[in-house]
């Protein structure tokens, strides 16, 4: 059973709830461990504002995030809810937390690297790392299409355990 919450919101309290919403396109994941919960703030009036900001430009499931968010925040209690969306600074993967890049992992998904810093050198030849296998750890795989299911995953395949996979684009 859902009770309302207090007159005046707690800001923690609503953070908790939009930290526990699951991410649309990868399920295992909450928008908290995926680092696109930004912020979650109550106003005098009792306003709860949480913020997110998109993994892409354009991220189709954005709009499921905000509705999804908010639905969640009203369902707690929270009558007047406000979804900003944030693009600065702009997401990077460097933001999924340790717990979402272990879960990422446990369902099969490549967790991404580390974001490129600074100016990125053209070079002629491929420069991306061995990702390696989710499954069996090994480093022996390759790229079968640089564009999956998402616009931030691409597909991969073990050439160890023979196994395809997705692995979640570092940016």
């Amino acid at each position: 059973m859902v009770t309302a919450g207090p007159a005046l919101p707690d800001a923690h309290r609503a953070r908790r709830v939009a930290e526990r919403v699951p991410d649309p396109e990868l399920p295992m994941l909450t928008l908290a461990d995926l680092g696109v919960l930004r912020d979650v703030e109550t106003r005098a009036d009792g306003t709860v504002v949480a913020s997110l900001t998109p993994t892409y430009s354009g991220c189709p499931a954005m709009a499921e995030m905000r509705a999804d968010v908010a639905a969640r925040l009203r369902a707690a209690g929270y009558a007047r809810v406000e979804i900003r969306t944030v693009l600065d600074p702009p997401w990077t993967s460097d933001w999924i937390t340790e717990s979402g890049r272990r879960k990422l992992a446990e369902h099969g998904i490549a967790p991404p690297g580390r974001a490129p810093r600074g100016p990125v050198p053209l070079v002629l030849s491929p420069t991306r790392p061995a990702v390696p296998c989710p499954r069996c750890g090994s480093r022996e795989t390759e790229e079968t299409s640089r564009f999956a299911a998402t616009s931030c995953k691409a597909l991969w395949r073990c050439r160890t355990c023979r196994e395809p996979f997705e692995y979640v684009k570092e940016i």
